[in-house]
């Protein structure tokens, strides 16, 4: 099984959108795919009550006393998280993990707390001896702006305490496709390819990313 946790300690950034996505993604494709909503507020799980009884089926994962509860010969698990994540909470979900997404918006603070996040997550995965897979997703960006521009100059120089180049595989537009795929359960990859194609797109660097680090 491989597991995907979606994390970034500042909220609004489109974590549940970007899990619930890629959790519809590996459904549609015919994997086992289930979802872990670590979060509060829900969203995901909100989704997955609404997700079609026709379509290929997202298992709701849970985490039961400290481990996650999923059905047997899960496939992929992806992992939504909450706002404010960080020390104990954070650990517990990457002891989890083998890769994870940190999504980005294109302002000031969210480039901001991106990085701070990313120093606790060295020291974090240092103290637990783990060997994560990171990548950058600029999310929810406005196509040909100059706040685009400075997100994407950002996340490509954007290196590890030791200097390492952290991935940046792609760049996902704000777009209402996302809006009604989440509004019907579904993935962007579940709404007729003519109006999706060019999201498809943005998404395949990620997908084959993903695939790398499996």
């Amino acid at each position: 099984m491989h597991s995907i946790l979606v994390a970034n300690p500042k909220g609004g950034c489109g974590k549940s959108t970007l899990a619930a996505c890629l959790a519809g993604f590996y459904a549609f494709s015919g994997k086992r795919s289930a979802l872990l909503d670590a979060d509060p507020q829900a969203s995901c799980r909100a989704w997955l009550e609404r997700r079609p009884a026709r379509r290929p089926p997202v298992a709701a994962a849970e985490l039961l006393n400290g481990r996650p509860r999923l059905p047997r010969r899960t496939e992929f698990l992806v992992i939504d998280t909450p706002a404010g994540l960080r020390g104990r909470r954070l650990e517990q979900l990457l002891g989890f993990a083998d890769t994870l997404l940190l999504p980005v918006l294109p302002s000031f603070f969210d480039m901001r707390a991106a990085e701070l996040f990313l120093l606790n997550l060295e020291q974090s995965c240092q103290r637990l001896r783990l060997r994560l897979k990171v990548a950058l997703v600029a999310n929810r960006v406005r196509e040909d702006t100059l706040a685009a521009a400075r997100l994407e100059v950002f996340l490509e120089g954007l290196r590890t305490p030791h200097g390492s180049k952290i991935p940046f595989p792609t760049v996902l537009r704000s777009c209402q496709n996302y809006v009604t795929a989440m509004d019907r359960g579904l993935s962007v990859f579940e709404l007729p390819p003519s109006r999706t194609l060019y999201d498809r797109a943005q998404w395949r660097p990620l997908l084959s990313f993903l695939g790398r680090a499996a």
